[in-house]
């Protein structure tokens, strides 16, 4: 029988390369549930490909689209948040990959993890916001978390058939982005067009730019700490721009695993549907000749001042981690849509953290409340330093 998936973000880039994979597999994986947010247009279009049982558009203005644009296939159609998350709860699916994008996937994932199915967790926000949490519910509904993105799986992958207790610590590798010879004071000049240009990566435009100002590296230190139970200090970045690299686990008798490949999304996806099996694939190998030099850079901290931030947040702990993703998510919608600019969204994210009141030990309403408020100060903020202009 196929493994039968509920893809949560299907329109995004994991989405849509999600399908990519379950496309090349049709006896392996069948799709039960596909959810988006927006775009009803390519909705639609995937479900007439892989006919699940139910679709939802978060967005409830879009429902008739989509229902009109469905009639006639027996897919049951739904609208908004709070059907996105009975319905992955009431879904036959046993893998639940979890690609919305920002907090607002944090409520379908804890559906998921409530209802007892695997989840594939591209949705790093999740661990950042409520890491603690989503650990407990994991325990306590006795399922799992199989990581998506790249460092996290390649992480995962060293650490099969090893001993709890004989990591020293890890080093997730980082592109450098756009951005990584560019003398820091001409970051100011930056345009989002600028900023969205990866050198190795296809993503979507909220892990591009947090790619570009290292924020998406700092949240990924994050949510290592709740994969793999480390410490603050046993989690270092290195910058690898060749991107081949994807991660690597330091051992306490001085021994290194790295796992390699190339920079494609398609491969740690494949990786995550398949566990703990491996299925042979078409996808493209790695040629060593092509990449006759690996190459090592440490972040420099005051250009990349978002991966300071986030490892303050990490250490102060709280409802810190929560702030620091709500206003990132503030502080990067402005700058895509022109409101501020690209040196400024390290400024919004420390604003926020200052001003923010510090909760040590936040519940899931708590945490709410905390995004609710991060997110007033740094529109707040934004909108204070635009009148300066």
């Amino acid at each position: 029988m196929p493994v039968r998936i509920a893809l949560m973000g299907s329109t995004g880039s994991i989405g849509t390369q999600t399908l990519d994979v379950v496309s090349r597999y049709p006896g392996e994986f069948s799709v039960d549930l596909l959810a988006g947010g927006n775009n009803a247009a390519l909705l639609a279009q995937q479900a007439r490909k892989f006919l699940p049982k139910t679709v939802i558009i978060s967005n409830t203005k879009l429902y008739g689209k989509l229902k009109d644009d469905l009639a006639g296939t027996g897919i049951n159609v739904l609208a908004g948040d709070d059907e996105m998350v009975n319905s992955v709860s009431a879904s036959d699916a046993s893998v639940v990959v979890a690609a919305i994008v920002g907090y607002s996937g944090l409520r379908s994932t804890i559906a998921a993890i409530k209802s007892g199915k695997k989840v594939a967790l591209a949705n790093k926000e999740t661990l950042v916001v409520a890491g603690s949490i989503i650990k407990g519910l994991v325990s306590d509904y006795h399922t799992r978390i199989i990581p998506v993105d790249s460092e996290h799986s390649a992480i995962f992958q060293c650490l099969a058939g090893e001993v709890e207790g004989s990591v020293e610590h890890i080093t997730l590798t980082a592109s450098g982005g756009p951005f990584l010879k560019l003398p820091a004071e001409k970051l100011r000049d930056v345009k989002p067009g600028d900023a969205l240009r990866h050198p190795n990566w296809s993503m979507g435009d909220k892990v591009t730019i947090d790619s570009a100002s290292m924020m998406n590296k700092g949240l990924e230190i994050i949510e290592a700490k709740w994969l793999f139970n480390l410490t603050p200090d046993q989690i270092k970045v290195i910058i690898h721009p060749q991107s081949i690299i994807h991660s690597l686990v330091h051992f306490r008798d001085g021994s290194v695993k790295a796992q390699l490949g190339i920079p494609d999304m398609r491969l740690p996806i494949l990786y995550a549907l398949s566990h703990p099996g491996r299925l042979a694939s078409d996808l493209p190998r790695l040629d060593f000749q092509k990449y006759p030099e690996f190459t090592f850079i440490e972040p420099d901290m005051k250009k990349f001042r978002n991966l300071a931030l986030a490892i303050e947040a990490l250490k102060a702990g709280g409802n810190m981690p929560c702030a620091l993703n709500a206003s990132n998510e503030v502080a990067v919608a402005a700058f895509l849509s022109g409101k501020t600019g690209f040196t400024v969204m390290p400024d919004v994210v420390e604003y926020t953290l200052e001003n923010i009141q510090y909760l040590s030990a936040p519940d899931l309403e708590s945490l709410e409340h905390s995004d609710a408020r991060a997110r007033e100060i740094a529109e707040n903020y934004i909108k204070h330093i635009s009148g300066k202009r």
